[in-house]
């Protein structure tokens, strides 16, 4: 089945230039036309769910990072850019090979410094180095976009829910023919997880290598981010990740453990993700009138089921599938390449085996990069500044900079195509 066609690299198959900005699959993507409706969604969901503001900023975020971008930063040439593909979510070597990970692996999977000085520094993709960048700026927009544009209105409503003076409609039939979840049940839940995951990371700490102050670490990320987060989920129907400061964050206090990295960025990035659904559920049960006890009941046990049907499932995939997610060894054409885990792996060997210290800090070469928290805090303010100053544009408050930025937090694993 067709679900992309790149004309550009159909009109000219032989041109390189042609391929690095048209193709969809490994290029830029300029004047690829996706077909598939589940590729088009598979990452952002669907735009039909989102406002045409929302949809708007990612067009136009996704247009000035791949077509300019990306391209200035290849055709200068930083960090040695054209040796390596212009999108690409491989690790590279200074002379464009694969990176040798295991060279630099012990045999408890910590970083070997004395190999890791032999290979050679690791280097990304220009498209891979800027989506970090678009990452950190995006965070730092989120935060600085919610104070400026909702912090009267959270003061506000923070003061009105503590004081129990304004109560809509919806909530005064709910408490009047339901019976209320009581605050004990979510803290169960809350202390039960997190004591279950504190005792697995200790009983299992040689393999699992995060101490317990790492899970607590976590939840404090999880819980400090839930706010600013679900403000852009509720008015944009996009979600910024906090997968790039979670790993920044343990990988500079707990460098060369990859998988430590992992679990923190787990319970950092997910549970405010999981926090945020469950928000989301809670206030489409609530307009619909459904119990908030059966609700309640409904999302516990549906989580226990996806978690177990989710586990069950990747151990049949993995022992039924031959090279699954071994993209050399599979034929041409394969859906098993895993690209999502790709990142995933990836993402383990820069923040946790080799850390950020040695990839963004003082002692790597992209600390350049780290630029991008300041440009992505100043972006919020001109918006607002804007809007103060021309308050007859109501066009100027609709640009949402966690929206225009945060829509390429996927790239990669996605493609340009979809």
């Amino acid at each position: 089945m067709l679900t992309s066609l790149s004309w550009v690299c159909w009109v000219f198959p032989n041109l390189d230039i042609a391929h690095q900005l048209g193709s969809g699959l490994n290029g830029l993507g300029l004047g690829a036309v996706g077909f598939d409706w589940s590729s088009i969604c598979s990452y952002l969901g669907t735009p039909l769910a989102s406002p045409w503001f929302a949809t708007a900023n990612i067009a136009a975020g996704f247009a000035i990072f791949m077509y300019l971008i990306v391209p200035t930063a290849y055709t200068l040439n930083l960090y040695h850019a054209r040796r390596f593909p212009i999108f690409s979510d491989g690790l590279f070597s200074s002379d464009g090979q694969k990176y040798n990970i295991s060279a630099i692996t012990d045999s408890n999977f910590h970083l070997d410094l004395e190999a890791y000085q032999r290979q050679g520094p690791l280097y990304l993709s220009t498209m891979f180095a800027m989506s970090y960048g678009i990452g950190f700026a995006c965070l730092s927009a989120t935060l600085v976009h919610v104070l400026l544009f909702h912090g009267s209105d959270i003061l506000q409503l923070s003061k009105s829910a503590f004081q129990g003076k304004k109560i809509d409609i919806h909530t005064k039939i709910m408490r009047k023919n339901y019976k209320q979840v009581p605050e004990w049940w979510f803290l169960c839940i809350l202390l039960f997880s997190i004591t279950a995951a504190t005792f697995v990371c200790e009983y299992y700490n040689d393999q699992l290598q995060l101490p317990w102050w790492g899970v607590m670490l976590a939840c404090a990320v999880a819980i400090s981010f839930t706010l600013p987060v679900g403000i852009i989920r509720a008015t944009t129907n996009q979600a910024p990740a906090l997968n790039v400061i979670t790993e920044y964050i343990i990988g500079y206090i707990y460098p060369g453990y990859p998988i430590a990295v992992m679990l923190f960025k787990v319970y950092g990035n997910m549970s405010m993700k999981q926090a945020i659904f469950f928000l989301q559920d809670f206030k489409l049960g609530h307009y619909m009138k459904i119990p908030p006890r059966a609700m309640f009941l409904a999302q516990v046990l549906g989580t226990i089921i996806a978690a177990i049907v989710h586990l069950l499932t990747a151990w049949w995939l993995i022992e039924t599938i031959p090279n699954i997610c071994h993209r050399e060894l599979l034929p041409p054409g394969s859906p098993w390449t895993c690209p999502g885990d790709h990142v995933f792996y990836d993402a383990s060997v820069i923040w946790g085996l080799i850390g950020p210290r040695r990839m963004f800090g003082n002692l790597g070469h992209y600390s350049a990069i780290n630029w991008f928290f300041l440009a992505g805090a100043i972006a919020p303010l001109v918006v607002w500044l804007a809007h103060i100053a021309f308050p007859d544009k109501p066009w100027i408050k609709l640009i949402t900079m966690p929206v225009l930025l945060g829509a390429l937090s996927e790239m990669p694993p996605a493609k340009p195509s979809y």
